[in-house]
């Protein structure tokens, strides 16, 4: 009578069991197989679900490579700062002229009616809004162009101790520009206004204007010290 195990609750032998003493397992001789999965190149599974090895290679399931974000060490390009600058100071420089028109609209109307008093500001906001605004938008683009100019040319290099130097360039150009069909005396005075401005504002929101004044200092002390010295040499 055979050993029949159906139905007793031990179960049959298996050939995936360990117990190596099994009848089965010795039988079969075969080892267990190895289900890692990490050897299993996508690329060539891939046709099987309907997906192209060319596909897959272009979506990286053949060889998975690090992403790396693109970094511009230039920023923005230079219609895009223009852009920015120009909308910003049309902005400030139409609410700067609006309020002053609004002021100069109430001083000099010519009647005190409601309706006159509205047409009076209407007419000072818009004059002086717009002019205003006009003019700083304008200064702006060039300012912009120029400091891109000095950039794209590496200005710095060429300077020295004056850093940044674009800005600087760029303010003097936008002064003289503007103001060039006023004749080459009043440019060359617009031209020393823009720079100084630029300087100015450079001078109290950087440190870099302070070391490059303590530079000087240094330098105007040593030769100082090399002229004294000179002197009491030829003694």
């Amino acid at each position: 009578m055979s050993n029949n195990n159906l139905g007793s609750g031990r179960g049959g032998a298996s050939p995936y069991d360990d117990d190596t003493s099994s009848t089965s397992t010795t039988s079969a001789g075969s080892p267990i197989p190895d289900f890692n999965a990490s050897n299993i190149q996508l690329s060539t599974v891939a046709p099987a679900f309907g997906i192209s090895s060319s596909a897959a290679a272009a979506s990286g399931l053949q060889t998975r490579q690090p992403d790396y974000l693109d970094y511009d060490q230039k920023g923005r390009g230079i219609f895009s700062i223009m852009c920015t600058n120009s909308g910003i100071s049309y902005l400030v420089g139409v609410t700067i002229g609006g309020l002053y028109g609004l002021k100069e609209g109430l001083a000099r109307t010519p009647s005190s009616r409601w309706k006159v008093k509205l047409n009076s500001v209407l007419n000072h906001c818009g004059r002086h809004g717009s002019g205003l605004g006009n003019m700083m938008g304008a200064s702006a683009i060039m300012y912009s162009l120029y400091e891109g100019v000095a950039d794209s040319f590496e200005l710095d290099a060429y300077t020295g101790p004056i850093q940044p130097p674009a800005p600087l360039f760029a303010g003097m150009m936008t002064g003289a520009t503007y103001y060039m069909r006023a004749g080459p005396r009043v440019a060359a005075l617009a031209g020393t206004i823009g720079l100084g401005a630029v300087g100015g504002t450079f001078a109290l929101y950087s440190d870099q204007w302070a070391l490059l004044m303590l530079r000087w200092k240094n330098r105007l002390g040593q030769q100082r010290t090399r002229v004294s010295s000179a002197a009491a040499d030829k003694r």
